[in-house]
């Protein structure tokens, strides 16, 4: 996985409900755009959890959480209503996001070959600059926000 984004754009994509979300909705606060490959599945609902679980905290912090998958508006809401999620999940079914972040590709599973999104998270400054890139094989999904927060 390469990495090649130097500036993260304003405009992100389109949440659950079909709103447009910008970086520039929240002035001031670094945004945690946080990849995951599937709604629903054990790991992704951990991570979602362990981000919900720590809401308040990475507020404090001066984060804003938005996650982002290639699932449809219609999953994402079954997903955050399942697990009562508090930030926005970005619907990203024409994969602009995970290709602009350089975070989609091959994986494999059991011997199979597929193309899916590699579970990473993006520290995004106020100014668009990338602050921070925690990896796929960085990421603990039960222990997630901890890692947002470590300095």
């Amino acid at each position: 996985m390469d990495i090649m984004i130097e500036k993260a754009p304003d405009v992100l994509g389109k949440d659950q409900d079909g709103n447009i979300v910008k970086r520039s909705d929240y002035p001031g606060k670094t945004v945690a755009l946080y990849f995951y490959p599937k709604d629903s599945t054990p790991g992704c609902t951990a991570e979602a959890c362990n981000l919900r679980d720590n809401y308040r905290e990475l507020l404090d912090a001066g984060y804003q959480v938005i996650g982002v998958s290639v699932d449809s508006e219609a999953s994402h809401k079954k997903f955050i209503a399942k697990n009562n999620l508090p930030f926005p999940l970005i619907a990203d079914t024409d994969h602009r996001l995970v290709e602009e972040f350089g975070v989609w590709g091959e994986k494999s599973m059991c011997g199979r070959k597929y193309m899916g999104t590699y579970r990473t998270t993006f520290l995004i400054a106020p100014d668009g600059s990338i602050g921070r890139v925690i990896g796929p094989k960085e990421i603990k999904t039960k222990d997630h926000a901890a890692q947002i927060l470590a300095k």
